[in-house]
């Protein structure tokens, strides 16, 4: 079944002329409108525009197929103002993608709060980056910056990755260890321990040995268990190591469940980005979300949690 929004972005080419200027009246990006138009046209089984240098010039069944489905489009358009309008109220809905950890312990408890509807997103950075270039996503909470164009990237927080392990892990011996500067041993101590991870994502672990020891972690964790959240909860059982956020056992820490066993010879910090698209008709909602981040941050001296 062809989906609507394919005519309504041929609609758009069709009177601007161009991928760029059917885009801008649309609020989404210019791969998100040629996906729309490929598809079309793949449904259609014809091409509907000649591209001549950046003009879109309509083919002759293009013509016809806009001949016919012009004033239908407009008619439905105006029915769904009138509708709105009718309405006591039209609430937004916006789409925002994160990783289930962040979502977890930052915007979870202000769901209910927010007056306006919201679609939570969890996946990869790269498909989140995606995702929010072709219009699926509104707002994303990201420590990897794309490199589409259409795409404002804002720094407002930094994260550490850190060694923590349970309360029976002997840190002493360990920390006397690191004094020798002895990095073979110390990464012979620390293979000889019991490993958390996770099924989907295990490039803290990467990143962390790779800064500290020159190379890739040569060992599988013995546990694999679905989030990091996961892991500081197991963590809590008394044995076992993991690479995870600072923020993800912030308070665990402070608590004694857990214990911080290594911030690394060399620090791993990740810079935090808000990536939205330059134009959007959801500023204000987009606002909100960012300022509930920004309040978390200031109770907690600048560590999201």
């Amino acid at each position: 079944m062809v989906n609507l929004e394919w005519y309504r972005t041929f609609k758009a080419i069709y009177k601007t002329g161009t991928l760029t200027g059917a885009a801008e009246a649309l609020f989404i990006s210019q791969p998100g409108v040629s996906l729309h138009l490929g598809s079309l046209e793949a449904y259609v089984g014809y091409k509907l525009f000649d591209r001549t240098g950046r003009k879109m010039i309509p083919t002759e069944r293009g013509k016809v197929l806009f001949n016919a489905v012009s004033e239908p489009l407009t008619k439905l358009e105006d029915v769904e103002k009138n509708f709105q309008k009718s309405t006591e109220k039209h609430t937004p809905t916006i789409s925002v993608g994160m990783c289930f950890e962040t979502f977890q312990t930052t915007l979870e408890q202000y769901v209910s709060t927010l007056p306006f509807n919201l679609i939570i997103s969890f996946g990869e950075y790269p498909e989140m980056l995606d995702q929010l270039d072709k219009g699926i996503l509104d707002l994303i909470i990201t420590p990897k910056k794309g490199t589409s164009p259409n795409i404002l990237h804002e720094a407002f927080s930094s994260e550490q990755i850190i060694l923590v392990g349970g309360r029976n892990v002997d840190r002493d011996s360990f920390k006397e260890l690191l004094k020798t500067k002895d990095f073979k041993e110390i990464e012979g101590w620390l293979k000889q321990e019991k490993w958390y991870g996770t099924t989907g994502d295990m490039e803290h672990l990467f990143q962390f040995w790779l800064l500290n020891f020159g190379h890739k972690p040569n060992f599988r964790p013995n546990y694999i268990v679905p989030n990091l959240n996961s892991i500081i909860r197991c963590l809590k059982g008394g044995i076992g190591l993991a690479v995870v956020p600072d923020f993800l056992c912030k308070n665990e820490i402070e608590s004694g469940e857990v214990k911080l066993i290594w911030e690394g010879e060399k620090k791993l910090e990740n810079t935090l980005y808000f990536g939205c698209r330059k134009q959007t008709m959801y500023q204000n909602e987009i606002d909100h979300i960012k300022g509930l981040f920004r309040e978390m941050m200031s109770r907690n001296e600048g560590i999201i949690v």
